[in-house]
């Protein structure tokens, strides 16, 4: 293990940030990056070690968690301690795909000649704030440049910026004026994070920081600074793609998949595509613990943040009050770990 401790995984009791980072090179100061946003965001750790697994297997982050959570505030902090664009869109109703994309403008300098003007998808970190804001056709705009870095328009396809990534947030509270995201949008989303309200030592420091002037509209002014860049993620992306997957871990994976199936709380289980993902992030986070191999703990870990938001409950189980997560576990220990 060459971190002081291994990242903490998505949805479970977080631990403090390490003072120093452990090592140089690219995994060293992408884990710093944890210790930069904690200078403004406190107790939502393991959220911070999902968005550098999504970056690091070119995925997205859905985050969900009530008003008041830091869910902006923490993607914002994670861009001020990355060397990278980022750029934020508010969802509301009214919201185009357009305003999304990009879409052809008039350019008076240009004698009246239609051009391209990009959207704020054409970034390196994106922000969709309350994404359930919008209707169906406006999330759907999301789709293309999610699955294939790039967006088309007027008969022509626009490459995105490298790294890119999509943290979305929604309220799971209020559902007047929401969308709820379709099937195939979710399954756009490497993970689902939750961010739960901080324990209450975590409140008390969160007040104290208030108390002593903490501004989280100046990031800067906590002494969040840019940490690694986007050469070190490439570098990280490369390193991942190299981490060994044994046939056993392998089959682990495709059990745990086919077990959802096979769940009669479930109108659908986890698709092979779901399974791919969780092979994916099981990798980076073996990577981020200092390992170039991957066990069945990486991939328990990461299970429930990857897989959880892609099963299909029962109406008959919901109203039984029987949730994904709870499936899922079932799932997990039925199927036996490989030694």
């Amino acid at each position: 293990m060459t971190d002081a401790y291994p990242p903490p995984p998505p949805g479970t009791q977080p631990v403090s940030p390490d003072p120093t980072p452990a090592e140089d090179g690219p995994r060293g100061r992408l884990l710093a990056v944890r210790r930069e946003v904690a200078k403004a965001v406190v107790g939502q750790d393991s959220a911070v070690s999902g968005l550098l697994v999504a970056l690091l297997c070119e995925g997205h982050v859905l985050m969900e968690g009530v008003p008041g959570t830091a869910k902006t505030l923490l993607v914002r902090s994670l861009a001020a301690s990355l060397s990278v664009d980022t750029r934020r869109v508010q969802f509301t109703p009214d919201l185009m795909p357009g305003d999304i994309t990009g879409s052809l403008v008039i350019d008076s300098q240009r004698g009246g000649e239609l051009t391209f003007r990009e959207g704020p998808v054409f970034t390196n970190l994106l922000l969709a704030d309350e994404i359930n804001r919008t209707p169906p056709k406006t999330q759907s705009a999301l789709l293309e440049a999610m699955e294939e870095g790039q967006v088309s328009a007027d008969g022509a396809t626009r490459p995105l910026p490298r790294p890119f990534l999509v943290a979305a947030t929604q309220n799971p509270v209020e559902h007047e004026g929401t969308y709820p995201l379709p099937e195939a949008q979710l399954d756009r989303f490497l993970l689902k994070l939750e961010l739960p309200v901080p324990p209450r030592q975590d409140e008390v420091t969160i007040l104290t920081r208030h108390a002593d002037g903490f501004d989280p509209r100046d990031i800067a002014a906590a002494g969040v600074t840019p940490v690694a860049g986007a050469d070190d993620i490439a570098a990280g992306q490369r390193a991942v793609r190299e981490v060994q997957v044994s046939a056993e871990v392998a089959a682990y994976i495709v059990d745990v998949a086919r077990a959802t199936r096979e769940s009669p709380s479930l109108s659908f289980g986890v698709s092979p595509r779901g399974a791919t993902a969780l092979l994916r992030a099981a990798r980076a986070w073996a990577w981020l613990s200092g390992r170039d191999f991957v066990t069945p703990d990486d991939v328990k870990a990461l299970a429930r943040a990857t897989l959880a938001h892609r099963l299909g409950l029962r109406p008959e189980a919901e109203l039984e009050g029987v949730d994904a997560a709870q499936v899922l576990e079932s799932a997990l220990g039925s199927v036996p770990v490989p030694r």
